[in-house]
């Protein structure tokens, strides 16, 4: 799980990835391919 301040390139670095708040944080997550994990903050 990466830790970024911007999530809008990790998104676009897959179709599958999606962008999720949870507990107020962000992440972006990806169903088919896990290595694409991330979180904002």
């Amino acid at each position: 799980m990466k830790v970024r301040s911007s999530l809008k390139s990790l998104k676009n670095r897959h179709k599958d990835c999606r962008v999720v708040r949870r507990k107020g944080r962000v992440y972006v997550i990806n169903k088919t391919q896990k290595r694409f994990k991330a979180r904002q903050g």
